[in-house]
C-alpha cells in the first residue's frame, strides 16, 4: 500500500516504536493521528507536527475519546500499536490482578474495539489496512510475563482469523511481530540483544509498503524457522528468555 496521501490512526504513538513508526509515516507523506498518555510526551508530538489524541487505552473510556476525536474522519490505515507490560510472577510477588487487568484491556480488548467501531469506516475506503502490532512471545512464551504474553498471543490469534474473514473486501489485515526492541517497557531487560525501535519502525513500514500479512521483525524471523522445525524448541528458547 502508498501510505501517501493516506490518513492513519496510530495508537500509542507519542514514544517507542510508535514514534519511530509515526515520523516514518509522516515523512511518506501520510497524516499520521497518533494517540498517547503522558503530557511530557504528548506535547512533543505536537510540537513535532502531529495530531494527537490523548487516550488511556487500558480503560473503555480511552477507546470512546479515540472514536469521538476521529469521527467523520476517513481513516483508511489503524495501527494498533499501543501496549502495557504487568507483573505476574508468583516467584517474585503476588500479582496485581487491577495491573494484570489493564494490561489486559490495553493490549487486547482495546484493539478488538476499535476495529470493531472503525470496521465500517475502513470499508467504505477504496484501500485500507489494519496493522496489530503483536510479539515475538505472542509465538512463545517468556514465564515472568505470562499476562502481557497472554494478550499478545491472543491478539495474534484474532489478527489471523480477522485476516480470513475479510479475505475479498479492501481491508487488508497485517500483522507485526517485533522482537525485544528499546524502549521504556523492556527497560532492564534484553541487554544489546534489543533492537532499535527505529529499525522496528522501518520493518513494520516495509511490510505496510508490500502489503505483508506479517511482518516477523529482527531476530523474530529466527523464532519463527525455529518453530516450523519444532513448537516445542521454540517454547525452550522463550520460556526464560
Amino acid at each position: 500500500m502508498q501510505v501517501s496521501g493516506k490518513t492513519i490512526l496510530l495508537t500509542g504513538g507519542t514514544d517507542g516504536i510508535g514514534r519511530q513508526l509515526a515520523g516514518q509515516l509522516k515523512a511518506k507523506g501520510a497524516t499520521v493521528i497518533v494517540t498517547g498518555r503522558t503530557p511530557e510526551r504528548i506535547n512533543a508530538a505536537k510540537a513535532a507536527g502531529f495530531e494527537v489524541i490523548k487516550a488511556d487505552l487500558s480503560s473503555r473510556d480511552g477507546v470512546d475519546a479515540i472514536l469521538d476525536a476521529v469521527k467523520g474522519r476517513p481513516i483508511d490505515i489503524l495501527i494498533n500499536n499501543a501496549g502495557l507490560g504487568s507483573d505476574h510472577d508468583f516467584r517474585e510477588a503476588e500479582p496485581d490482578l487491577n495491573d494484570n487487568d489493564r494490561c489486559i484491556t490495553a493490549n487486547l480488548n482495546a484493539p478488538i474495539h476499535l476495529i470493531t467501531r472503525l470496521m465500517p469506516v475502513l470499508k467504505s475506503r477504496p484501500e485500507a489496512m489494519i496493522v496489530n502490532v503483536t510479539s515475538g512471545l505472542a509465538i512463545a512464551p517468556r514465564s515472568g510475563g505470562p499476562i502481557y504474553c497472554a494478550t499478545k498471543a491472543g491478539l495474534r490469534s484474532y489478527t489471523m482469523a480477522l485476516r480470513h474473514q475479510l479475505r475479498g473486501t479492501g481491508v487488508h489485515v497485517l500483522e507485526a511481530l517485533p522482537p525485544v526492541v528499546e524502549t521504556k517497557l523492556t527497560a532492564g531487560r534484553g541487554g544489546k540483544k534489543k533492537m532499535p525501535a527505529s529499525e522496528c519502525a522501518a520493518q513494520i513500514l516495509d511490510a505496510i509498503e508490500t502489503n505483508a500479512d506479517e511482518a516477523n521483525v529482527g531476530m523474530t524471523k529466527l523464532l519463527r524457522i525455529a518453530e516450523s522445525i519444532s513448537p516445542a524448541l521454540a517454547r525452550k528458547i522463550m520460556i526464560n528468555f
